[in-house]
Parts: C-alpha cells; structure tokens; sequence
C-alpha cells in the first residue's frame, strides 16, 4: 500500500501543470479575442503538449464542427484532442485566425518551448521572443523559466527579457533591480528600452541606474560597430591585397602599367560561374565544393591569357611605358567585349555553396558572414603560398633576380625573358584568384575588374613596386582605412581622402612603404 502511495505522489509530481483540454481548445476557436489570449496564456503555462495544436492551427489545418474541432491533413481527419482519426462531419468550417491571434500564438508556442529539453530549441524560442510585448504575466512565466535554466547562454538571455519587461513595472524596485541587470547586456533594443524608460522615469534614483546602464551598453555597441567596421575593412583588404598581389609581381618585374589586369579577375570570375555551372549539371552531389575546382581552373584561365597578352602585345612595348599603357587598355576593352558576346551584357549569379553562407553573431550588432571570413583565409594562404614561391623556388630566385638587376641576371645566364613571361603568367592567375573571391561577395559582369584596377595601383604605389610585404600593408590599410572614412564621411569623400593621402604620401616618398633590395640597373 505505501508503495502504491508513493507511486501516485511520484507521477503527481511529474504530471504537466496544464494540459491541453476541449475548454482551451474551445476558447482559442471560439472568434472572442479576449477568451483566445486567456487560453493562450493558459496554454503558456502548460507542457509541451500544447504545441502540435498551436501549429496546426497556425496552418489552417483545424476545422470545426459544432463543439469540437478536428485536424484536417489532405483527405484524413483526427480528433484534435485525443489524435485518433475521425469521420469530418459534412457541416466542418475552418477555424478563423487574425493576424493578431496569430502573433500571439506564434509567441505562445516560443513561451511553452522554454521547457523543451533540447537547448538549442529553448535557445531558438528566447530570440524569437525577442520582439514580443512582455506583459507581467510572460515575465512571471520568463522568470519560472530562468530558475530553472541550466544553461548560462539560455539563462542570460532569459534574464534580459525579464529585465526588460520588468523595466516597464508599476514597481519602483523592480525598474530599479532591472535597470542594474540591463547594465552588461550588449543590444539596440536593450538600448532604445532604456532611452524609452528614462524618458518618462521620474524616480530619482531608477534615473541614475537608467542613465548608467544606457552608457554602458551604448559603449559596448560602440565597440561592437567599430570591430565590424574593423572587420570590413580587412575583408575589403583582403580583396585588394588578392588584386594586388598579381601586379605588385608584373609592375615590379618588368615596370608595365597593365590596364587589362582587372580583366584578368573578371576572367576568373566567369571560370568560376562556368564551373559552378558544369558541377551544378554533371555533379549536383559535389556541387557544395565546386570551389575546389573552380579556384585552379580560374587561376589557369588567366594565367593562359595572360601568357597570350604577354606574348602578343607586351613583349614588343618593354619600355616604353605609355604604349603599353594604351596597348593593355585596348586589350581590356576587347576582352570585356569579348566577355559580353559570351555570356551577354548583364550580370550573372555565382552561388554560395551552403558552408559558406550564414554569418558567425558576436554580438548583437556584430556579425562576421561566413563567406567574408573563407576569403580572409583564402587570401592569407594565397600569400603565403607566393611567399613561399619567391622566397624558396627557382623560379622565385630568378624572378628576384630579374627585378633587382636584369642585366647582371643576363649576364648568370638567367633566361629574363622566359622569366618574363612566367611571371606575368604568374601574376594573371593571381588576378584569376581574385575574381574567385570576388564572385563569393557580389555579381559577375563584364566590368567588374574596372572597380579594383585603380585601387589595385594604389596599393603597388603606396607599398613599393615589387614588394609583398609592402601591398600586404597598404592592402589591408587602405581596406581598414577607406571603411572607417566611408562610415564617417560617405563613400565619396572617403575615395577623395585616400587619393590625396596617397598623392601627399608618393611626394615624401617615392619608393612607398618598402624600398626595393639591390640595385635597379633598368
């Protein structure tokens, strides 16, 4: 007997504190508002339970047919209380749904997942709660579940709802107790529910607190907007210093203006979208990694017609510096040309594949995407593959050469020549590389290179002619520098502060950042 006693107590204290019943169910279907949210919130303080009818009331899957209520899924009908199937009588209507109930109910099933046992789903129910009115009788309900709560993430998101709703109680204690718990918290609605607040506070003492917490979160939303401007800035760098790389080599080299390289990065783009295309038909199950593919076969699109230019039209203008400026700017316009023939004059779309899209949430005001962050990476093993290039191969060594002293190089037996034309290969399948990159952040057209070609020149100029080190800085400065000034001043004026900072900068030094080695004998 004591254990069947015992027995009854152990499942009474298990038992849900509400459960689903044909009343609730009546009262969410009946049409009166004010019944509907009394049996909603009834339904927030119940189990889980409650859920499958929210949602399939949400769907329009709920009929109704005198006093009770039946869920409708294609040509079968259940009971919407007890799940058995039933006969739909001829008479059922649909259960009619405001845009306001509806809100509420979405907002309900967020309330009643707090006591899901899955974290992530508590988890996913606190931010979608985030934009809900926060009466006293949620925040009771929010404050049940922060004890609860085993799990700090969970648990100090909860304790800023709370505090957040409590900021609007009639209680003097409770503002002042939510004002303090507010004070850490890093968020824009955070910060507009203070301002709101102290606008109409009259309490002394809740105005001090107030004030405090307000300054302290818009100091940490400070910061959170200068990492992301930060964080802009090396993204764009990145991309200059991907653009640069290739030019920084032929310009060092061989000191040609090539006015077709932003060319070379509009060429590897297009390999990517014909990549993208052939895995997308031939290899749909490999699709999420085509950029493996894509990234060597644009470098070697580019790097084939770059060799081409080379060969064709370079090689008869060493020298003499504005005919090849002309002569590689007529190869651009033939090349976008040529481009628009192809694939037509507008845009094309190359596809995140899956592992790149979404974003990383620092905080509430920072977010890092992830395809910014793959080409951050991209480009610090791009360099250090060319640094290990330079500094480590034969073909470094007599690139080097070449670019210090031609005639002594000669004169060892180096091949200049030769080493010309590989270079600038080198150079146009680093501009290839670019493009891939490029593709990841925004559309393909046959202009593209035309908006990194200046840029591209000013990184080469403002960290020395041939030296890597000098366009990694100038690349990822110009990039952190051009953000804070277009967050300050607008794109423009931003564009028109570096070009006289880099016009002033050359007059006192010519050489850039990093002078080269050795003696320049050309």
């Amino acid at each position: 007997m004591l254990r069947l006693i015992v027995g009854l107590l152990l499942a009474m204290s298990v038992a849900p504190a509400m459960a689903l019943d044909r009343e609730t169910i009546a009262q969410l279907t009946g049409g009166d508002p004010d019944e509907q949210h009394k049996a909603l919130d009834a339904a927030a303080r119940g189990d889980l339970s409650a859920i499958p009818f929210l949602r399939d009331l949400l769907a329009d899957r709920v009929k109704l047919s005198g006093d009770k209520a039946f869920i409708v899924d294609g040509d079968k009908a259940v009971d919407a209380l007890e799940r058995t199937p039933a006969e739909l009588p001829a008479d059922a209507e649909d259960a009619s749904t405001s845009n306001s109930l509806r809100l509420a109910i979405e907002e309900t099933i967020a309330l009643i997942e707090l006591a899901s046992p899955d974290h992530a789903a508590r988890l996913e129910a606190v931010k979608r709660l985030q934009s809900a009115e926060l009466d006293d009788s949620r925040v009771s309900l929010l404050a049940k579940a922060e004890q609860k709560e085993r799990d700090a993430s969970v648990r100090d998101a909860l304790r800023q709802m709370r505090a957040l709703g409590e900021l609007q109680s009639a209680d003097r204690v409770q503002r002042l107790s939510a004002a303090q718990a507010l004070r850490t918290t890093i968020s824009g609605r955070v910060r507009e529910a203070l301002k709101t607040r102290l606008a109409t506070e009259e309490d002394g003492e809740v105005r001090v607190a107030l004030t405090r917490s307000l300054r302290n979160v818009e100091s940490s939303l400070a910061i959170g907007e200068n990492l992301g401007v930060v964080f802009s800035g090396l993204s764009l760098g990145s991309i200059l210093l991907l653009a640069a790389l290739g030019l920084a080599i032929t310009y060092g080299l061989m000191g040609v203006i090539n006015m077709a390289h932003g060319e070379m990065m509009m060429i590897g783009a297009y390999a990517t979208y014909v990549v993208q295309n052939l895995f997308r038909a031939h290899l749909p199950d490999y699709f999420q990694w085509y950029l493996a593919a894509a990234a060597p076969a644009a470098f070697l699109v580019a790097a084939l017609v770059g060799v081409a230019i080379e060969r064709t039209v370079i090689r008869f203008l060493y020298g003499r510096a504005l005919e090849t400026l002309l002569a590689t700017w007529g190869v651009s316009l033939i090349l976008m040309q040529a481009v628009r023939s192809l694939f037509g004059a507008q845009n094309v779309q190359v596809e995140n594949p899956a592992w790149m899209s979404g974003r990383v949430f620092v905080t509430d005001n920072l977010e890092l995407p992830y395809n910014r962050i793959v080409i951050l990476i991209f480009s610090v093993g791009v360099l250090l593959l060319v640094s290990f290039l330079l500094a480590r191969t034969r073909l470094g060594l007599f690139v080097r050469a070449v670019t210090q002293n031609r005639g002594m190089a000669r004169c060892v037996g180096v091949d200049s020549a030769r080493i010309d034309t590989m270079a600038f290969a080198l150079g146009s399948g680093l501009a290839g590389l670019a493009g891939v990159a490029l593709s990841q952040v925004g559309n393909v057209g046959p202009d593209l290179g035309q908006h990194y070609i200046v840029d591209s020149f000013m990184v080469v100029v403002l960290g020395g002619v041939g030296q890597l080190a000098g366009a990694v800085y100038a690349a990822l400065g110009l990039g952190v520098a051009g953000k804070i000034l277009e967050n300050m001043a607008g794109a423009v004026l931003a564009e028109i502060a570096l070009l006289i900072f880099i016009v002033v900068f050359i007059q006192k030094r010519p050489q850039g950042l990093f002078a080269l080695g050795g003696r320049q004998a050309d």
